[in-house]
């Protein structure tokens, strides 16, 4: 068993064996059986490029075995930053192949958040994009390889320079070892097949484990919850590293199905627009910021959409009028809500359910064993109907993030009930609704950012005395980042200054506050705490007021 991984206790793995939820085979064993039975379909398009089920097999077969000689063995860990491309998928299934544990990072990462992961992880690889845009990911990966030993190999796509290896040729070159090779190697289906990456309201990103039993099992259910068949035509826009368009059903849900996955390198509207009409896409993966930005712009309706039949929106909660102005736009389509974590439980809002409790809720968890309750700050569940917060255990819940003891000490129950941060009351249907969040998290579209992580960069200015961060509304994206910061005697700031110095930290462009008040003292709470929820409403009161920032 791998250090630091927390595993489920086993009268509840017995129990998950014995109700057919875990099957004890690897992914790589649970896709064997999808590649056979769906040999002849498309499976993947990029751009011009398509792959059927049988080249994927074959083509991972050979990447993982040019892996294995390059001195990637089972339970590795590896750090892919690529963009929404077919070398992620094939990477992918590649590395589950062999065993090796893929860590979800993003394209949009930077030096702070990839040498943290390789730290985290004890990683032996990463795997990027020669650049993107003006950014050359080469110099940032050698320098996280300078700080950790462990990491042996760097990987490109694109043009390898000294140190660096061709991933494009790992995919191409004719593998010199044998297939029986990776017949030899024995995966534990209860090890971790993936890192999902947590929010982190410690500053700290933390690595979420995701077996090979319990990751099969919620694309598996997931998949049956959103109607993935084989007639399924998946656009993911998003980015594909993420729990959503990865695995809720996402693209392991399409393939256990025989469904074809389509990639769109951007969400530009108009080119999202455009694949669903080329490909006649049925499946569409958004969060309410992206869903928003399809049907205000323009373009919508010099496109054909009808193929669509479900739109599923997850990483925030959306907007009733959201939902019924997408209903008029593209009457084709079930705008689906879902409440998931990349920890493990998802619910879903069903088809069936009544309209109002589509409008009103983000649904109900997907497996019979899902054990959820909504408990008080003593631990106490409370009554049904009260707010309370989130916690829940299950098949394909985790049981503690990866190498963080005292951590997993305060975000789980002694029963082992994850605690979420997120604030829900119990709706008369038997769905959830949400109502709030405890973490001290900014959610600006669906991404995750720890108020803590950037604060603690902000106090390293030495103009600042005394920061906090919190979220501020935005029609667009939900939230952004609001800064409140106390200045040192004589010290100034501004808003295009402090994020100068942010970017000097390296740190991924969507962390950036993007609002910045200047304040004598932070309000603090009867407890001496500041008071976060103070500064929200005076940041909102100032956007309803339409008043701008002040300069220091």
């Amino acid at each position: 068993m791998l250090a630091g991984f927390v595993p489920f206790p086993p009268d509840l793995a017995r129990r998950y064996r014995e109700k057919g939820y875990w099957r004890d085979k690897s992914l790589a064993e649970e896709f064997a059986v999808a590649f056979g039975r769906h040999a002849e379909r498309t499976a993947l398009v990029d751009g011009e490029r398509q792959y059927t089920y049988r080249d994927i097999d074959r083509i991972t077969d050979n990447l993982a075995l040019n892996l294995l000689e390059l001195g990637l063995q089972p339970l590795d860990r590896v750090v892919p930053t690529l963009p929404n491309v077919a070398e992620f998928v094939l990477l992918y299934f590649a590395l589950q192949k062999i065993g090796a544990i893929p860590i979800a990072a993003l394209v949009t990462h930077r030096f702070l958040e990839i040498n943290q992961f390789a730290q985290l992880s004890g990683a032996t690889a990463c795997v990027y994009p020669e650049a993107q845009g003006d950014f050359r990911f080469g110099p940032t990966i050698e320098r996280v390889q300078r700080e950790n030993p462990a990491l042996k190999h760097r990987i490109v796509l694109g043009n390898a320079g000294p140190g660096e290896v061709s991933l494009a040729e790992l995919i191409e070159r004719p593998a010199r070892l044998a297939r029986s090779a990776l017949g030899r190697i024995a995966i534990d289906p209860t090890d971790p097949a993936v890192f999902q990456l947590s929010g982190g309201t410690t500053g700290i990103p933390k690595l979420i484990p995701r077996t090979h039993n319990d990751y099969a099992y919620n694309s598996k259910t997931a998949a049956q919850v959103c109607g993935v068949t084989g007639d399924t035509v998946m656009l993911i826009a998003l980015p594909v590293a993420h729990n959503l368009p990865l695995a809720c059903p996402g693209i392991q849900g399409a393939f256990f199905n025989g469904g074809k996955v389509v990639l769109s390198p951007t969400t530009r509207p108009p080119d999202v627009f455009a694949l669903i009409q080329r490909h006649r896409a049925t499946h569409l993966k958004v969060v309410p910021a992206f869903l928003v930005r399809l049907i205000n712009d323009p373009a919508i309706c010099g496109y054909d959409l009808a193929s669509l039949r479900l739109i599923q929106s997850g990483g925030q909660r959306m907007q009733p009028e959201v939902r019924l102005r997408t209903h008029e736009l593209i009457p084709s389509a079930f705008v689906q809500e879902n409440f998931g974590m990349s920890e493990g439980l998802l619910m879903f809002v069903r088809l069936d359910d009544p309209d109002e409790v589509k409008l009103e809720t983000c649904g109900r968890p997907i497996c019979p064993d899902d054990e959820v309750r909504l408990i008080d700050d003593d631990g106490r569940e409370v009554p049904a109907g009260e707010v309370g917060e989130f916690s829940c255990r299950g098949p394909y819940t985790l049981r503690g993030y990866f190498g963080a003891p005292e951590h997993n000490a305060r975000q789980f129950t002694p029963e082992g009930f994850y605690r979420s941060g997120d604030l829900m009351r119990l709706h008369p249907s038997g769905n959830y609704v949400v109502e709030g969040r405890k973490k001290d998290l900014i959610n600006r579209g669906g991404e995750k950012i720890s108020a803590e992580e950037i604060e603690n960069l902000i106090l390293m200015h030495p103009a600042v005395q005394n920061a906090a961060c919190v979220p501020m509304p935005d029609p667009s994206l939900g939230e952004k980042m609001c800064a409140f910061v106390v200045l040192r005697k004589g010290g100034a700031l501004t808003l295009e200054a402090l994020v100068a110095f942010l970017m000097g930290k390296e740190i991924a462009k969507f962390k950036l506050p993007e609002r910045l008040e200047i304040v004598p003292d932070l309000p603090v709470s009867t407890f001496g705490k500041v008071s976060k929820k103070a500064l929200a409403e005076t940041v909102a009161a100032k956007l309803a007021a339409g008043e701008a920032a002040k300069p220091a």
